[in-house]
């Protein structure tokens, strides 16, 4: 058992605490208030926060951590399966490498959770992985194995394919792909479920591993959709409301220019990489005031990372900047904890610091988002992975 005392605790759920306490006993977190009584827990190993902030560990929503290893370059690249445009069957956990040196700066940065996967270089490219920042196997690190189906529309697919005069070589061609598919699936989730659901003359449909694994989104998986500027944003919502899919736009470069448009279809947003420069065409209206006006507009946001296109480890050096342009600090720490564990349906385990949820907690050095400030201690399913 270990405890966190004098900390000012800052949630991100239903109550903060100046001078709070919290109790961590294996990888749960089983109690939190602002009277600690030592004598009730006198086997327990105690932390003195003295005065610190204390929030819950950050969570990037999209990367691809330990599946574009860093420091090699093929050997350890399996970011994007580029011999076709449509592969609903493959899932990024099959391909993440525990030991990527990436995850010790990531989870000593004050990162526990991250959300890994493929690139976007296919129409559909697989489904995505929650897992732990620290753990020696990735099966002592898996949160959830697949949290949502990854797509992509604009200039990724048309290049990667067009450039080899295949399909999708137009914005046109990717958006049919899409719409093919999720036809195709559809049609195998309504015979699959007349079948299992026993209704007369149902017939089980042929195998399809494909369509097996796309047919999850029409059971309500999430279906993650990478688009940058505004035209692919609104093609991304059009095809979602279409199939009535539960879909996050990523990236969302151009999303602020459009705001009135997000806010009425009640789409949520998980932008960024809005640090470093703009690479390509799609990208030269990045800008750090989206994030203000998204707040603005009370849009539904998390905040990115797409590492290795900028590395986790610069997060809060991202956030600091789109405040320095008006976001506010309490959306900005939002945008990294509670919203982004939503947008990927884990809040129930990461996220916030609440009884019952994983015993993931920073201590951190100073103001979170002064570019100076570290962690000083960071605790992962209850362990202390790193002290200053």
């Amino acid at each position: 058992m270990l405890i966190i005392k004098n900390a000012n605790l800052i949630t991100m759920g239903k109550e903060d605490f100046k001078n709070g306490y919290i109790v961590l006993d294996g990888t749960k977190i089983i109690e939190i208030g602002s009277k600690f009584d030592e004598s009730k827990f006198p086997k327990a190993d105690i932390v003195d926060a003295m005065g610190k902030t204390v929030t819950p560990g950050l969570v990037d929503p999209h990367c691809h951590i330990g599946v574009m290893e860093e420091g090699i370059r093929f050997e350890g690249n399996d970011t994007n399966e580029m011999s076709g445009p449509i592969y609903p069957e493959l899932r990024g956990i099959d391909s993440v490498f525990s030991k990527d040196m990436a995850f010790e700066y990531t989870y000593k940065s004050g990162i526990t959770t991250v959300n890994t996967g493929p690139g976007s270089a296919n129409v559909i490219g697989g489904t995505f992985c929650a897992i732990k920042t620290f753990g020696e196997t990735l099966e002592e690190m898996v949160i959830k194995e697949e949290t949502c189906m990854k797509m992509a529309l604009g200039e990724n697919p048309k290049r990667v394919y067009g450039s080899t005069n295949k399909n999708p070589g137009t914005r046109m061609a990717s958006a049919a792909l899409m719409r093919e598919w999720l036809f195709k699936a559809q049609d195998y989730y309504t015979k699959t479920q007349a079948f299992l659901n026993k209704e007369e003359d149902a017939v089980k449909p042929p195998f399809d591993m494909k369509l097996h694994s796309l047919m999850r989104v029409f059971d309500g998986m999430i279906v993650k959709i990478h688009a940058h500027r505004r035209d692919d944003i609104m093609t991304a919502i059009r095809i979602a409301k279409e199939f009535n899919l539960n879909a996050t736009i990523d990236h969302a470069t151009e999303a602020y220019l459009i705001p009135e448009q997000i806010k009425n279809e009640g789409v949520a947003l998980i932008i960024g990489p809005t640090l470093g420069s703009a690479s390509k065409y799609e990208l030269v209206n990045k800008s750090f005031k989206s994030a203000k006006v998204l707040e603005d507009a009370n849009i539904e946001f998390a905040i990115m990372t797409d590492h290795p296109v900028i590395t986790l480890d610069t997060t809060l050096v991202q956030a600091a900047l789109f405040i320095k342009e008006g976001l506010s600090e309490k959306r900005a720490l939002e945008a990294l904890t509670i919203v982004p564990a939503k947008l990927n349906g884990i809040q129930d385990r990461v996220g916030s610091l609440e009884v019952g949820k994983d015993a993931d907690v920073v201590i951190w050095g100073g103001p979170i988002f002064d570019i100076m400030t570290s962690p000083e201690c960071v605790i992962i399913n209850g362990n202390i992975v790193y002290q200053k």
